[in-house]
């Protein structure tokens, strides 16, 4: 596996384990459908939770949750659609980013609340 896969997969750990520790409850990781994927679906409390997981090694292309422009905000939100009609889920639902920094063995976790919206 490439070593950028494996940076990816150890921040999508991280934030699965950081977003557990806040009570939020995760329903799945890796949600595909088709061309479409869900890093983290969750539940914070009523809300059904879209989470998409950024993470780097260093800042030298910007901070992680920089790299969550339009079009793949519009592929979470088509993917999210799909999610919620095949699972028939009626909850509200919000959109987040968690930024996951690497830095040797330590890691900055931040978590992104409604870090954007299907109307923006």
């Amino acid at each position: 596996m490439a070593e950028h896969n494996d940076t990816g997969r150890k921040g999508e750990d991280l934030a699965a384990e950081y977003l557990q520790q806040k009570g939020i409850q995760i329903l799945e990781r890796n949600w595909k459908n088709r061309f479409e994927e869900i890093d983290i679906v969750a539940l914070d409390q009523e809300l059904l939770v879209i989470i998409e997981v950024k993470t780097r090694s260093s800042l030298a292309f910007g901070k992680p949750e920089e790299s969550v422009g339009l079009r793949k905000q519009r592929l979470l939100v088509n993917a999210a659609e799909a999610y919620i009609q095949k699972n028939n889920s009626e909850r509200e639902t919000r959109f987040d980013i968690v930024s996951v920094l690497l830095n040797g063995s330590t890691a900055n976790i931040q978590h992104i609340k409604h870090a954007f919206s299907p109307f923006d």
